[in-house]
């Protein structure tokens, strides 16, 4: 089954998925988490009451609409575009992050979340 995930800021509400490994457990056991959102180029983080290290499948660069946990700021992270130290048409995070789910659908709404939106993430269906 599935474990589907609603993202809401403001007027915007994106779903998402949680894939089965042991970072997405522990964020799915702590939700609903409400939180003030920081932005970084197409990327939306924010702290989250989680400490995980890296898994051995960390990467250094992912792709539009995942979900992740970047261990070195205890941060929920979503991706819909280049950082500020992407390459080329790559996106790559800050440093390596646990990649734990999937945005379904248009990310295009996300880039109007703006740094210090409230945004909230909850279980869905």
């Amino acid at each position: 089954m599935a474990r589907k995930i609603k993202i809401s800021s403001g007027g915007i509400t994106v779903g998402g998925a949680l894939s089965h490994s042991p970072t997405a457990d522990a964020i799915w056991s702590c939700l609903p988490i409400t939180a003030e959102a920081n932005t970084w180029g197409d990327e939306i983080y924010f702290t989250i009451p989680v400490q995980a290290g890296l898994e051995d499948t960390a990467l250094e660069v992912v792709e539009k609409g995942d979900i992740a946990y970047w261990p070195t700021g205890a941060a929920f992270c979503i991706f819909f575009g280049p950082t500020p130290v992407s390459r080329k048409d790559e996106i790559r995070p800050a440093s390596a992050v646990n990649v734990f789910g999937k945005i379904h659908g248009d990310t295009s709404a996300l880039k109007k979340i703006r740094s210090g939106s409230r945004i909230v993430v909850e279980k869905a269906g």
